[in-house]
């Protein structure tokens, strides 16, 4: 895909568990020319886990993107009037982000930035990693899947029998869903099977 000419905005949230999945999209964007803006939640910058540290996933960001990290709600502010994003994604998008994005809630550099990107009309595609995709935030997603200039990156059940209410997106789809996006199109199929359970 070339993406010379495109700014891509990289938003990324706290499941620590599917950050590993995204730094290689993260460097197809760049491997296609595209210039990409690196914004995380207040969880990637001060939280450790057995995943990595906040530490390492900044270092990570800041090398592949060559650009400083959208931190703060004042930062993320200015994609709205500066129209810099192309196209948005939210990879991995945790259920807390996804809730609050569907009932217009900014408390965040990432709710910021997408709240910019929609303001704009601009794609805004979202990589959902929930626990409770099937539970209390089923309503949630439903309501952003008919949400104009929303897009999905295809996603399914990741362990339909220890956790039957988890969905998680095939991170491997967020390029080739951005590319979709941007023709306004929704890449399909949407409903995947994720993983196979033993």
């Amino acid at each position: 895909m070339d993406w010379n000419g495109k700014t891509v905005g990289y938003a990324l949230t706290g499941s620590h568990c599917t950050l590993e999945e995204v730094m290689p999209q993260i460097q197809r964007f760049k491997d296609g020319g595209a210039n990409v803006v690196p914004i995380v939640s207040s969880t990637i910058m001060t939280t450790d886990t057995r995943f990595g540290t906040s530490l390492s996933w900044q270092k990570q960001l800041k090398d592949i993107t060559g650009n400083d990290i959208i931190s703060t709600i004042v930062d993320a502010e200015p994609l709205g009037p500066s129209k810099l994003l192309d196209v948005m994604v939210i990879a991995p998008c945790t259920g807390n982000t996804t809730s609050k994005l569907a009932n217009a809630m900014t408390d965040s550099p990432v709710l910021m930035a997408g709240k910019a990107q929609m303001r704009n009309g601009r794609p805004l595609v979202l990589a959902i990693s929930t626990n409770d995709g099937l539970g209390l935030n089923a309503a949630n997603i439903a309501k952003l899947l008919v949400t104009k200039n929303i897009y999905f990156v295809p996603f399914g059940q990741d362990d339909p029998v220890k956790k039957p209410n988890s969905l998680v997106a095939k991170m491997e789809l967020v390029p080739e869903t951005c590319y979709a996006a941007l023709e306004g199109k929704q890449l399909q199929p949407l409903l995947i099977e994720k993983f196979q359970s033993a």
